[in-house]
């Protein structure tokens, strides 16, 4: 008997719910890559944008709407990448949180109408957007716009592994105020993964370093933040939109800069016809590389550094020839 009142203590505290994770959006793999890294086995991120999918024109599906609207947190770039996520995202319930990462201060930042010249992001908090907001063209209506414009703030910022510091830093910060009971799990895990990517970092800049003077064509403008940040040449873009065909005067451009610059390679993007990169590389020395993927989609987004490594062992290998 004495025993007893132990017995019914121990039940009551076990009866006690753990504390959950919050449960957290991304919009595509990079994002949900890095968070998942401060989660680690705290939670599992869902991901909005299926693999082969433009990251720049989706088309939610109802069990993604579902899922934004049980979330407690959603983390995306922001409208200049995901133009289909802006009105979900200003219509998010009351009590959800959203980061964008392209306004965390300490964010490098770069302008598709500066050549590649970089600027500072600042945190302007969870509803405002980078300042040069409005310099974007129509973003169109959710799941039925013509692709990103290609002027203002370059969102294909995850490109530069100098961003990830920040950004792991932004996110366990934001988990930590929602679940303050595995705050120092988040630190510890967004410190780990700073330094491993900051590491991998150091490591590619070394084995990218003898191409610096390599000339090389892309199918898509999406590559400037790992070329500049990698000290490579900025690759010669057959189209300045991911959803935009180009024109056969771009094209015509294209062929004259291929045989100007003597380009070494050509390299095809994933899920998007290389018919037209053979047209502008064909009777030239330049070779056809292996696939690109800026968002990891050809399956190389299991993790944040396999999306860095991934570009740079498919360009290495061309350049190798």
């Amino acid at each position: 008997m004495p025993r007893l009142p132990l017995l019914a203590a121990t039940l009551t505290m076990t009866a006690l719910p753990a504390f959950a994770a919050p449960d957290v959006v991304t919009d595509m793999s990079p994002t949900g890559a890095l968070v998942q890294e401060v989660m680690g086995d705290l939670g599992t991120v869902h991901i909005l944008l299926p693999r082969a999918a433009s990251a720049h024109q989706y088309t939610m599906r109802p069990s993604d709407a579902r899922s934004l609207q049980g979330a407690d947190l959603l983390v995306w770039m922001g409208p200049e990448l995901t133009p289909w996520l802006e009105r979900s995202a200003e219509n998010l319930a009351e009590d959800t949180r959203q980061l964008r990462l392209l306004t965390v201060d300490g964010t490098i930042l770069q302008r598709y109408d500066e050549g590649g010249h970089e600027h500072q992001g600042h945190d302007h908090g969870d509803h405002e957007a980078p300042e040069d907001h409005g310099d974007r063209e129509d973003h169109g209506q959710e799941g039925g716009h013509q692709g990103h414009d290609h002027e203002g703030i370059d969102p294909h910022a995850w490109l530069n592994p100098q961003n990830a510091g920040p950004w792991l830093d932004s996110i366990a910060a934001t988990l930590s105020e929602q679940d303050p009971q595995n705050a120092e799990t988040y630190r510890q895990n967004a410190r780990a993964a700073a330094e491993r990517i900051a590491a991998l970092d150091t490591s590619l800049s070394e084995r990218l370093a003898p191409w610096s003077d390599t000339s090389f064509v892309v199918f898509h403008d999406a590559y400037s933040y790992f070329t500049q940040h990698f000290g490579l040449k900025s690759a010669v873009a057959l189209s300045l939109g991911d959803a935009a065909t180009p024109s056969a005067a771009r094209v015509q451009l294209v062929r004259d800069q291929v045989i100007a610059t003597k380009a070494v390679c050509a390299f095809p993007e994933f899920a998007h016809d290389p018919s037209l990169l053979a047209t502008v590389t064909e009777g030239t020395d330049t070779r056809t590389g292996g696939e690109l993927s800026p968002e990891g989609a050809d399956g190389n987004a299991e993790s944040y550094d396999a999306i860095l490594t991934g570009l740079a062992d498919t360009i290495i290998a061309c350049f190798e020839g």
